[in-house]
């Protein structure tokens, strides 16, 4: 049988997250600085944090491996973990 350890689980969950969060912002950096796109950048970059604030906290709220995996199934489904 296979144990989880889940607070490690955790930690690697965290860690795509923030890989993933930094590749969206990539190209919003760089339009947030062009004065014409910087404000709808901005207003996705918003939308960016948001959409990674609400992942964080279900990462931090999941008690088992299933929870994990619901908590970043867009990360799964977006790519290979």
């Amino acid at each position: 049988m296979i144990t989880v350890n889940i607070d490690k689980a955790k930690l690697i969950a965290h860690e795509k997250r923030r890989e993933a969060r930094a590749e969206e912002f990539k190209q919003l950096d760089i339009q947030a600085t062009i004065p014409m796109l910087a404000e709808q950048a901005e207003q996705k970059r918003q939308e960016v944090r948001d959409k990674y604030a609400v992942m964080q906290t279900e990462i931090d709220g999941a008690t088992d491996e299933q929870e994990l995996k619901e908590a970043i199934n867009d990360l799964l489904c977006s790519k290979k973990l």
